[in-house]
């Protein structure tokens, strides 16, 4: 296994791929990247602002579901889509925007302000979000469908344990293996956000029905929200789609 090496934040993201074979399987998809320096993780400054942001973000998608079936709601229809062309069933494997927004009636989780901040632009704009410690990435991030041979470095039963992806599973991973299976369902530990990670990379995932326009809202809540957790935060960000990077 490499060690981790620092990642400069604009060579890291110039670095970062979506392999053709997923744009294929889905044009319409674009990633927006970001990567936010400068974290206090003794901080406590944007517990306010994220206990705003969630109850905002509850309310939102309560009205959401009293005129829809979570399942129907569009952009979770079509990760629900996205999730059968390569195989999976979405109705065992949940995206993680379905995974949060069924959970708004008993209330979102609250876990620590970095967390429930983008937890709460998830739910409120609609939008898969995946946070995880850029110290811990071995090269860049890329999205790629599986051969099946790419580790999975997991917890099963409380114990590590590693995995491997189904062939032709839509996956994120690192020169070290897989850091999120099937697109957006389940992160893996070795790269999670921790109490002490003071550099995040996060990843919001847009098919179709989401336009560039909301996807950008997204990006910019997110990005001011997180300026919150601490005095230096600096953020640095990137779109990637379908054979074409802006």
């Amino acid at each position: 296994m490499e060690t981790p090496v620092p990642h400069d934040p604009d060579t890291f993201l110039a670095a970062c791929t979506i392999e053709p074979a997923v744009s294929e399987l889905r044009p319409d998809y674009r990633a927006a990247l970001l990567v936010v320096e400068g974290l206090d993780p003794a901080s406590d400054a944007g517990s306010e602002r994220a206990e705003v942001m969630l109850v905002e973000a509850e309310q939102h998608a309560r009205g959401l579901l009293a005129d829809s079936p979570v399942e129907e709601l569009a952009h979770i229809a079509a990760w629900r889509e996205a999730y059968r062309a390569f195989g999976a069933k979405p109705q065992r494997t949940r995206n993680s925007l379905e995974a949060l927004t069924r959970r708004v009636d008993d209330g979102l989780p609250r876990i620590n302000p970095l967390t429930d901040i983008y937890n709460a632009v998830s739910v409120r704009h609609q939008v898969p979000i995946g946070g995880e410690d850029l110290d811990a990435y071995v090269g860049a991030a890329r999205l790629v469908r599986a051969t099946g041979d790419e580790p999975f470095a997991t917890v099963v039963s409380g114990e590590p344990a590693v995995e491997h992806p189904a062939p032709g599973e839509v996956v994120w991973c690192d020169d070290d293996g897989v850091t999120c299976r099937r697109w957006n369902w389940r992160q893996g530990p070795r790269t999670a956000l921790s109490t002490g990670t003071t550099r995040a990379f996060f990843i919001l995932d847009a098919l179709g029905p989401m336009s560039d326009d909301a996807l950008t809202a997204a990006v910019d809540e997110l990005a001011s929200a997180l300026g919150s957790l601490g005095e230096q935060v600096t953020v640095s960000r990137r779109v990637l789609a379908a054979g074409v990077t802006r």
